[in-house]
């Protein structure tokens, strides 16, 4: 089984209100908002974009997370290097990290177990 194209980016910005200004102003309407300086934008029928505020300490980072069908189905190449296996998150979905031949981390993002 193979990703389904790309699900999400999560984004992470310095400035919740600046940022989503700059979204809104490029298109992207506010679909969930926290309160705690992090939301869900969408624009169109594309991936949905989160943003959340990091601490002044780290410099902003950005991630894609691609999307899977059925993590229990999911069995990566030997040419993906799993970080971690899927995983329960907070926001209510089941979530593996692996890394690229340049080093980079990629999400996958399965739903939950039924």
């Amino acid at each position: 089984m193979a990703t389904e194209g790309f699900e999400a980016v999560f984004l992470e910005t310095r400035n919740w209100g600046k940022t989503a200004r700059f979204l809104q102003a490029l298109g992207f309407e506010l679909e969930i908002a926290t309160g705690e300086g992090s939301g869900v934008f969408r624009n169109g029928e594309g991936p949905y974009l989160i943003v959340t505020e990091c601490p002044e300490d780290r410099q902003p980072g950005m991630q894609v997370a691609l999307k899977v069908a059925d993590a229990a189905r999911f069995d990566p190449d030997p040419a993906v290097e799993v970080v971690t296996p899927f995983q329960d998150t907070h926001y209510g979905t089941r979530e593996m990290t692996v890394r690229d031949p340049d080093g980079r981390l990629w999400s996958l993002q399965a739903p939950p177990e039924s």
